[in-house]
């Protein structure tokens, strides 16, 4: 697996599509969890569980259907608090519908968030 944020998005966008009420991702890494509780905040996915299989974990996540899209941004951006409307112009289909979640030095959030903190960082995915 190249991509673990790419993979898990598309895991959850596909089990939404075809009606599913759970998801299973194989792999349980930090990065994966901080996306997964930022999504979870923002009320895309409901709660999320880690179950240790021995072999790097699983993450049984409980879907709610809100999610129309869910994608990795590739490459990882770098963005500032100026130059975030650029990017939902390219990511998100209508202004203020859905979040880009972004990497900072104060943890993982949503642009909003960011924008409102004044700070920048690396873009990760969207959500909507």
């Amino acid at each position: 697996m190249e991509d673990i944020i790419s993979h898990a998005l598309s895991q959850i966008k596909n089990a939404e599509k075809i009606g599913r009420r759970e998801c299973i991702i194989k792999s349980g890494s930090n990065l994966l969890r901080e996306l997964l509780n930022v999504m979870r905040k923002e009320g895309y996915i409901g709660e999320f569980e880690i179950v240790d299989n021995g072999r790097g974990g699983l993450i049984k996540v409980q879907l709610l259907g809100k999610i129309n899209n869910a994608g990795a941004v590739k490459p990882r951006f770098s963005a500032n608090k100026d130059t975030f409307v650029k990017f939902e112009k390219r990511y998100l289909p209508a202004l203020d519908f859905g979040v880009i979640i972004v990497s900072t030095t104060k943890g993982m959030m949503t642009h909003t968030q960011a924008k409102k903190a004044k700070i920048g960082g690396q873009l990760l995915a969207y959500v909507y």
